[in-house]
């Protein structure tokens, strides 16, 4: 898999793209063909690095399953940070220089291609790419999807090391965290169903729990920001 290191939490950025292997085919991403893509995620949890994913849809071998089969693999892989966008050719790639012979380029490219916008006339309906992947934003980052995503993460990473403490500014960001998820946010109950679960069954990931759970908020604004730029 295509690989780049972040910082924080030893994490690292992989570019998956999609699950479809015909699409893959066409995007060359042909080291991720013909093998279990979970379980080598879950290989990068288990050596202790948490896995953000690049996911696309609107490949010219995408169909509208497309949708629930990304969402799927996102659940069952625990990529709890997985962002994903429609396709866009941009200007002097090979894929550009292709859809503007096939003339099926619609206009500039935005520069954002989580923003819910694309600049090609896709194989697929237009409308249904466009509420697909709308929908497909909202599942992922919904309060359940998203809780039950980072307990499988968890469940596999391996942080190593010693047992995790928190820190004051820590401890004032879970305060922060405990007011504005756990007590105002609608996502409340799997909010402390996570932060229980953790301190029971994974202690020393806590903080990682906790990090994960004030992602998912802005995740949330994310994909309330898509809904509306795709139905506008």
């Amino acid at each position: 898999m295509e690989m780049m290191v972040q910082a924080g939490f030893n994490s690292v950025f992989v570019g998956i793209e999609t699950t479809n292997e015909e699409s893959l085919v066409e995007c060359h991403k042909l080291q991720n063909k013909g093998r279990n893509l979970v379980e080598s995620v879950r290989t990068l949890q288990h050596f202790g690095l948490q896995v953000m994913g690049g996911f696309i849809v609107g490949f010219d071998n995408d169909t509208p399953s497309i949708f629930q089969k990304q969402i799927e693999f996102i659940q069952n892989s625990g990529i709890v940070t997985a962002m994903v966008g429609l396709l866009q050719a941009p200007f002097g790639t090979e894929l550009y220089h292709r859809l503007q012979k096939e003339d099926r380029l619609r206009e500039e490219i935005s520069g954002d291609n989580v923003d819910g916008s694309t600049n090609i006339i896709p194989r697929m309906d237009l409308q249904v790419l466009k509420d697909g992947y709308s929908q497909m934003m909202m599942k992922i980052y919904s309060p359940n999807l998203f809780y039950e995503r980072i307990r499988n993460f968890l469940r596999e990473y391996n942080p190593g090391g010693a047992t995790s403490h928190l820190e004051w500014a820590e401890l004032e960001a879970f305060f922060k965290s405990m007011y504005l998820l756990g007590v105002r946010g609608k996502e409340r109950i799997y909010y402390w169903r996570l932060i229980l679960w953790t301190l029971f069954r994974f202690p020393r990931k806590i903080q990682l729990a906790i990090t994960l759970s004030i992602y998912g908020y802005h995740f949330r604004k994310v994909s309330e920001a898509v809904q509306v730029s795709t139905t506008s």
